[in-house]
């Protein structure tokens, strides 16, 4: 009688386990539909990541693995050489690099836009996606303090030699070099042709296209950055990363101290105004409660620039990041001068490299 007891029991639970592993394998084969449908990744880490709450019991990544191949879903890779043989860098701590890139996209209209991303080396974290019809040098600029308002100021920054990043091939700096040389930044830009020095940012771009061809084309700028802005935040709070064991970019972000860069006293107010050069050769400026002329003379009048400004410092450049003037305000007067306190060589030797 025990035994027929005992032998019922046993089965009870096998069905049981039956059960469960039916209703896992329901589970893990609907969230990767939704997954892939939104455009997010679907591989057997975020499927367990994303299982929780949903089914009593959890596969474990390798069941899930087991569960994706046996159906096909999971498409085998190419032959690789082994990881150990990769020499794999990591910043050991958030904000000691950041990588910056841009790619493109398309809108409904057919015309090409570019997205400005910026990633912390360590973390994953995606600091900055922003959508441009065309990436000017002071939208880097801008960009950059943006973030660094948000995350704090970076040891190192990472770019490619493109044109808003490197002014190397024109035997110049444009102006995201020497904002960052002013507040003790370090600069490095890999050797050309070689993408794979910028690969989390460039991985990044992959990530983030996946996504955005699962959603509606968009119809403007702003449309493609409310996209931008979703997956951002999907990314940086919810996507477990492989490379800190399944903990999000935030979660890794936040569970250490960040670096900062060698410059102990960086200003951290920063701001970016447009402005017009006026008939008379100036552009104005409020600082201290009062309205400051600062002069550029008559050959820009009428001409669209950008003021960068930080604290008492300001460059003005034009659209395409060309300095035209840098000067410290002289609280002492509302007119700003020329050959005042202005840097005139330093001015003339820029514009001359970068013409």
């Amino acid at each position: 009688m025990a035994c027929r007891e005992a032998g019922s029991m046993s089965s009870s639970r096998a069905s049981v386990r039956v059960v469960i592993r039916r209703w896992s394998l329901a589970a893990v084969l609907e969230l990767r539909q939704e997954l892939m449908a939104a455009g997010y990744d679907a591989g057997a880490l975020t499927i367990a990541h994303h299982l929780v709450g949903r089914v009593d019991r959890v596969p474990s990544r390798a069941t899930i693995w087991r569960i994706l191949s046996r159906r096909g879903l999971i498409v085998p890779e190419p032959h690789k050489r082994p990881r150990s043989s990769f020499k794999r860098f990591e910043a050991e701590l958030p904000n000691e690099m950041w990588q910056a890139d841009a790619t493109h996209w398309l809108l409904a209209d057919g015309s090409e836009v570019e997205i400005l991303n910026l990633i912390d080396d360590h973390s994953r974290l995606v600091l900055a996606s922003v959508s441009f019809s065309s990436i000017k040098a002071a939208d880097v600029v801008q960009t950059f303090h943006e973030a660094a308002e948000a995350y704090g100021f970076p040891a190192t920054w990472l770019s490619d030699n493109a044109a808003v990043f490197s002014g190397e091939s024109r035997r110049g700096k444009v102006i995201i070099e020497t904002e960052l040389e002013r507040l003790g930044i370090r600069c490095i830009h890999p050797t050309p042709y070689h993408p794979q020095t910028c690969g989390k940012v460039e991985r990044f771009h992959q990530t983030l296209k996946r996504y955005l061809t699962k959603q509606a084309v968009p119809q403007s700028l702003t449309h493609l950055q409310l996209q931008l802005d979703v997956f951002r935040d999907y990314f940086n709070q919810q996507r477990p990363h492989r490379a800190h064991g399944g903990k999000t970019p935030l979660f890794a972000f936040d569970a250490r101290l960040k670096a900062k860069p060698h410059q102990a006293d960086s200003p951290t107010h920063f701001r970016v105004r447009k402005d017009k050069v006026d008939r008379f050769g100036r552009v104005t400026l409020r600082y201290l409660g009062r309205l400051r002329h600062i002069g550029l003379g008559l050959a820009y009048k009428n001409r669209p620039v950008r003021l960068l400004v930080a604290g008492d410092h300001v460059r003005v450049v034009t659209e395409e990041g060309t300095l035209l003037r840098e000067l410290t305000l002289d609280p002492s007067r509302d007119y700003q001068r020329l050959g005042g306190r202005t840097l005139v060589r330093d001015v003339v030797r820029h514009v001359s490299a970068m013409s």
